[in-house]
């Protein structure tokens, strides 16, 4: 059990930019997705899907962003654009988690949103645990429309994140955090 909080104490995120090409194979890829799956879920609405970019989809759908990102920022130049094109080219996976949110009578959309960013953090503790690096992302594509339109995201759907799933050459270093203690209070009858 000591492994597992070591674990949770120690997860780091590894920079998309500094991932190498030696990512998980399917059977590892399918173990982080079930990972995900397996988050509370009240209700049983299951407010989440995935969708896969691998292979020749991610300089494909680098394209999509560099199409999306010209039309969204006209005054900046073709070769900053172009620079869009290898964002999903970083790392050998990319899913993007998809918020499914329904209105439900007895289910608060709030809690369907909690619950996708919820298989984002499985995910990156999965792959943590097989020995990869990962990185979750939002960035100006997950709220852009003609991105979301290319993703085929439908009523109550929008990107929880990105999650890149890449190999590692060191062990990342830590970084500062907000002091725990500031963050604890204890309630108390007045």
């Amino acid at each position: 059990m000591s492994e597992m909080i070591d674990l949770l104490l120690s997860r780091r995120s590894v920079v998309a930019g500094s991932m190498t090409q030696d990512g998980p194979n399917k059977d590892e890829v399918e173990t982080i997705l079930a990972a995900g799956h397996r988050v509370p879920d009240h209700g049983k609405l299951g407010p989440w899907r995935f969708i896969l970019f691998e292979g020749d989809a991610r300089a494909a759908f680098g394209v999509v962003l560099q199409e999306a990102f010209a039309k969204a920022n006209p005054e900046e130049s073709a070769e900053r654009a172009s620079l869009e094109t290898l964002r999903f080219v970083r790392v050998p996976t990319v899913v993007a988690v998809i918020s499914r949110v329904t209105d439900h009578i007895k289910i608060p959309i709030w809690e369907q949103q909690l619950a996708a960013g919820a298989v984002c953090q499985n995910m990156l503790v999965a792959a943590t645990a097989l020995g990869y690096a990962s990185q979750w992302l939002t960035e100006w594509y997950a709220y852009d429309e003609n991105v979301a339109a290319a993703l085929g995201l439908g009523e109550g759907e929008r990107v929880a994140g990105f999650i890149y799933l890449g190999g590692k050459d060191a062990h990342p270093t830590e970084r500062v955090r907000p002091d725990l203690n500031e963050r604890i209070s204890r309630w108390s009858p007045s």
